[in-house]
């Protein structure tokens, strides 16, 4: 998807608004939804509004009864079912187990991520945060693509970050085997292919009407910092010493609410429905980024043809690799 694609619609909603303000009286009665991640902070939300309007709502879970604490509150027809992104023989399976029991998938959110962790392995030696947010991903979708085509308009929203722009993919060493290790490069290039992950799949979903975002949440202090020390939240702006909200946060941080409507806002918006690869921030697409606007847009290099059809490649290459 070229960078001149990406052209904000005035979609007129206000980038804290709350769920309910995106899908007001939408009926998703009959649809069926896939929320990684679907049990904590964003994925949550995202997961309790797509059931509030009526949406059957699958949730994979790596930590089953987490997920049974946290899901109790939710109302409506939502299940939960063991999946961890970082053993591809789990995702394999909640394939499988998902294409046994249902006819058709019409929204895959791709919402469970990790962020800046120390140095970790996971599958044949894959860098973990490339692993878990790219590879997991990819796996899973690869897995549900047939259900998506059945689908009437499927729509599948992959979860980025701003921290895209710092670089892209680092094609030399994905996965730091022969470079030092740094844990924000590392995120980086993840949220990147996540974006370009959704470039290319929605080129192999449009034949069949469907269609794939990429999706900047916000700032939104979730269990994503988790590995990051309040001194280093502190050094970001985001924290004051004591540990409570920066005024940097205060001013442009969102509520959890207010972080799951731009996922809502591209799986469910008719604005959307002759577009498609593009990547979206604020309940909006995402303008080019410019120096003047740090910490919104999109840089070139993450909505690139080339190099999603680049990332394509190399993730199938790995994918098979690993059995």
């Amino acid at each position: 998807m070229p960078i001149d694609a990406q052209q904000p619609l005035q979609s007129g909603l206000d980038p804290k608004c709350e769920p309910a303000d995106v899908l007001g009286d939408l009926d998703l009665t009959g649809r069926v939804a896939v929320v990684t991640g679907g049990y904590s902070g964003i994925g949550l939300e995202t997961t309790r509004a797509l059931a509030g309007a009526g949406a059957s709502v699958v949730v994979p879970v790596r930590t089953p009864a987490k997920a049974e604490e946290n899901l109790a509150g939710v109302d409506g027809d939502v299940s939960a079912v063991q999946m961890d992104l970082a053993d591809l023989a789990s995702v394999r399976a909640f394939a499988a187990a998902f294409a046994d029991s249902h006819g058709h998938l019409d929204l895959l959110i791709n919402n469970a991520g990790v962020m800046a962790t120390p140095e970790q392995r996971v599958g044949p030696g894959w860098e973990y945060q490339f692993g878990i947010c790219h590879l997991g991903h990819a796996a899973l979708a690869e897995g549900l693509l047939p259900l998506l085509r059945q689908a009437d308009a499927a729509r599948v929203v992959a979860l980025s970050s701003i921290a895209h722009k710092r670089n892209g993919v680092l094609w030399d060493d994905i996965h730091f085997e022969s470079t030092d290790y740094d844990k924000w490069q590392a995120y980086a290039q993840a949220k990147s292919a996540n974006s370009l992950f959704a470039v290319e799949l929605n080129d192999r979903l449009a034949d069949d009407g469907g269609r794939a975002f990429a999706v900047h949440p916000g700032g939104i202090f979730t269990p994503l910092q988790r590995d990051l020390a309040v001194e280093e939240q502190v050094a970001l702006g985001w924290l004051n010493e004591d540990g409570t909200p920066s005024a940097l946060a205060q001013a442009g941080f969102k509520s959890t609410t207010q972080g799951c409507t731009t996922t809502l806002w591209a799986a469910t918006s008719p604005m959307l429905d002759e577009l498609g690869g593009v990547y979206c921030e604020d309940c909006d697409i995402a303008a080019p980024a410019s120096p003047e606007s740090p910490y919104s847009g999109v840089m070139p290099h993450a909505v690139d043809a080339d190099e999603a059809a680049r990332l394509a490649e190399v993730t199938a290459a790995m994918l098979a690799a690993a059995g």
